[in-house]
């Protein structure tokens, strides 16, 4: 199956110390990615406002989406996202939904966060922390074909969204066996599925340039069988990876092998990748 990366530098989303890094991490990232089969998104240099919405540079997130709708809109294969933050990552799901039609794909979470607050629940505002939550509020997902996976850091109030929706998931600890998550999707009925992979999942022992560390993650070799068990059982809808945030040089040049092979695991089958601009 051919593939296309969109590289989309995105920081306005994070309100970490660390958020300018995001964009580093991103092109360092394009870097090592097929020129011919990769576009590069571009960015709003401002913050951007919040438009009313409570959500901080909402004005920039907005265009964001708006110019990789544009850049994708002709494609048939699915996108590989590499941001960037978070919030970049709306763009790639809500791309995969729309050229899925009448068969919506799982939207599998590999994240140490669910992202399920809204702007009235969200502690800082940022709309890294409200992606998931926009997705299903917005009607662009459904919470009965999403599986959180890797999820370790629940606030109360995305902890309540997730058990009115019934939402599974899948700690952990539960990834060593990738048939768990293979199950979870299974259950939704679902035939395709989009994977969103926020490099926080892996343990920090694992991944120099994690923007939010959190303890106990999964180790990069059970993340990739859960990717391998899912590509396996499912049509890939579409992918993203976000958070990388590299603190210099020498962390990219330390971290490359792993995010290479998590990106070969998730555009697997795409080496006849065209580009998006084509």
């Amino acid at each position: 199956m051919a593939v296309s990366f969109v590289v989309v530098p995105e920081w306005q989303g994070s309100g970490s110390a660390r958020a300018m890094r995001l964009i580093d991490g991103a092109l360092a990232i394009r870097d090592d990615l097929p020129p011919g089969a990769t576009t590069t998104l571009e960015v709003p240099l401002e913050a951007g406002d919040r438009e009313g919405t409570g959500v901080h540079r909402f004005s920039s997130l907005r265009i964001v989406r708006e110019r990789f709708a544009d850049a994708v809109a002709h494609l048939t294969d699915p996108v590989v996202l590499i941001g960037g933050d978070c919030a970049a990552d709306y763009a790639g799901v809500a791309h995969a939904a729309r050229r899925a039609g009448d068969a919506p794909p799982a939207l599998v979470w590999l994240d140490a966060h669910p992202d399920a607050n809204d702007a009235a629940s969200s502690p800082s505002g940022d709309f890294n922390g409200m992606v998931l939550r926009a997705l299903a509020d917005d009607g662009v997902v459904d919470p009965a074909r999403v599986v959180l996976a890797g999820v370790r850091s629940v606030d109360d109030a995305e902890d309540e969204w997730i058990a009115q929706n019934h939402v599974p998931v899948v700690r952990a600890d539960r990834l060593a066996d990738p048939a768990a998550l293979v199950a979870a999707v299974a259950a939704t009925g679902a035939t395709s599925v989009y994977l969103h992979v926020d490099v926080d999942v892996l343990d920090p022992a694992e991944l120099q340039g994690i923007a939010g560390p959190e303890p106990f993650g999964v180790t990069t070799d059970t993340l990739l069988s859960a990717i391998r068990a899912l590509r396996d059982r499912f049509t890939l809808a579409g992918a993203g990876l976000t958070q990388y945030s590299p603190a210099d040089a020498e962390a990219v040049s330390d971290d490359a092998g792993t995010l290479l092979r998590i990106i070969g695991a998730l555009a697997r089958g795409g080496a006849d990748a065209r580009p998006a601009g084509s």
